[in-house]
């Protein structure tokens, strides 16, 4: 009986203690959608924000023309040299530790970038503001696959956050355009991110999915160096590709990326698995999101201005004509879910790619004729197109890994999508404005080189079919 007792006591005390131990949270679906929303639309909108206030800015910090890329390129360089490392620390770490810790230092970030004084300094701002929006949307789409574990309510979470980002690239310059200078729009944008920080530390739950390890600070600092190498070497390419420095820096960025893989390679846990290379889906996100950032965000990245300093349309009037086209993507990516098990998503970037290379080609001309309704068709057929990119993307980028490295798949897939970003923005200033003939025939040459990698971007993505 004492026996007996004594056996019940342990097993009771054992199970107390089982109990006491405070069990996971469980995720808030709702919240938890909001709140990456939120926050993607704040870090997509601090993105756009200098597209139609680049000319001021530049007056504003004394920038010369050649070193304008450098204003635009700040935060996608940030971005695509540190999503990789994000998404790794956010499945390893805490994807809502690493979020938090994003979209906060993103509103400081902005705040600051409202405080410089110089084209270097805005442009390091920029760069931070880019490493913050990493850890942000590197961990974004992790707490999502956490919260909605059916594959039916991720398709309908992974196309609100993709049509979120179409409606930051929409209200960014809109809110730009709006404000009194572009000093205050970034202090607005930064005390937003503040705010959605505070809500995101009490509602969001914790989610993980650890390797054990140490960061992958060599990858990320090599990674980091080679995009830098690559973006200088496109800028300075407008003053003449066959140059010294143009050749140095792009064999600077060969040596650098073949380090890169290297350091992976030898990594116990490297910011992203070399094996995925060989996975059909994989690749297919990869380059669905690096021709996007080439093709498409790019060249409108750079358009805004080129109306700006050839039509004359003041910064508001242009934020207002590119709503057309960043309207029409955020109501496409919204609906987009519907084409669920009808359209898969490597056929909608195909489709989008294809409406993006025939609206660019419909624009051509219309700088030089002094017109902007002459836009207008160009930027519906071309807004469709982006919608279905933006909502294909980010549910090919969590169905092309496991689902427990979810963060790291978001981050490779965006880290392509901005590595394309900062080639595509340098590419379109240089052959905008190396042409002897004027900036409204340098435009039609930077929109025919984007309608032509939006449809080599078509023939991958199709010809990566899975086996």
């Amino acid at each position: 009986m004492t026996r007996f007792s004594e056996r019940t006591l342990s097993e009771a005390l054992s199970e107390t203690k089982v109990s006491a131990a405070p069990a996971p949270a469980p995720p808030r679906p709702s919240a938890t959608l909001a709140l990456t929303s939120a926050a993607t639309a704040v870090a997509l909108m601090t993105y756009t924000a200098p597209m139609v206030t680049l000319p001021d800015v530049a007056a504003d910090l004394h920038t010369p023309l050649s070193a304008q890329a450098w204003l635009l390129n700040g935060t996608p360089l940030g971005l695509a040299a540190l999503l990789l490392v994000a998404g790794s620390l956010a499945d390893d770490y805490g994807r809502r530790r690493i979020f938090v810790a994003g979209t906060l230092a993103l509103g400081l970030t902005t705040a600051l970038g409202a405080l410089t004084s110089s084209t270097w300094l805005f442009t390091l701002a920029r760069i931070a503001q880019g490493a913050a929006s990493a850890a942000l949307l590197a961990s974004s789409l992790g707490l999502i696959v956490h919260a909605f574990p059916s594959p039916r309510g991720r398709l309908h979470a992974t196309g609100v956050w993709g049509a979120f980002v179409s409606g930051g690239i929409a209200v960014g310059p809109l809110l730009s355009g709006a404000m009194p200078n572009w000093r205050v729009s970034y202090g607005v944008l930064g005390a937003a991110a503040v705010l959605v920080a505070a809500l995101s530390a009490r509602l969001l739950t914790e989610s993980r999915a650890p390797r054990g390890g140490r960061p992958d600070l060599a990858g990320a600092v090599t990674f980091g160096l080679a995009l830098v190498a690559l973006v200088a070497a496109l800028t300075l390419g407008r003053d003449g590709w066959l140059r010294a420095p143009v050749g140095l820096l792009l064999l600077a960025f060969v040596v650098l990326l073949a380090g890169f893989a290297a350091v992976e390679r030898r990594s116990a846990t490297p910011m992203i698995d070399l094996g995925l290379l060989r996975h059909r889906r994989f690749l297919a996100s990869s380059s669905g999101g690096l021709f996007t950032g080439l093709a498409v965000i790019g060249l409108f990245s750079f358009l805004p201005a080129l109306l700006q300093q050839t039509v004359g349309l003041s910064a508001m009037d242009t934020a207002w004509l590119f709503l057309l086209w960043s309207g029409l993507s955020f109501a496409v990516a919204l609906q987009v879910r519907r084409l669920a098990g009808r359209v898969p998503p490597r056929w909608q970037l195909a489709i989008g790619f294809l409406l993006h290379a025939a609206g660019v080609l419909t624009m051509l001309g219309s700088l030089d004729a002094g017109s902007w309704v002459r836009l207008l068709p160009g930027l519906v057929v071309a807004g469709i197109g982006s919608g279905l990119l933006n909502a294909a993307l980010p549910l090919l980028a969590v169905e092309s890994v496991p689902a427990a490295r979810a963060a790291m798949g978001s981050g490779a897939q965006q880290t392509f999508r901005y590595i394309g970003s900062c080639a595509g923005v340098a590419l379109t200033i240089a052959l905008a404005t190396s042409s002897g003939s004027g900036l409204a025939h340098g435009a039609d040459i930077a929109m025919l080189v984007s309608a032509a990698l939006a449809l080599v971007a078509a023939a991958s993505v199709v010809a990566l079919r899975e086996q």
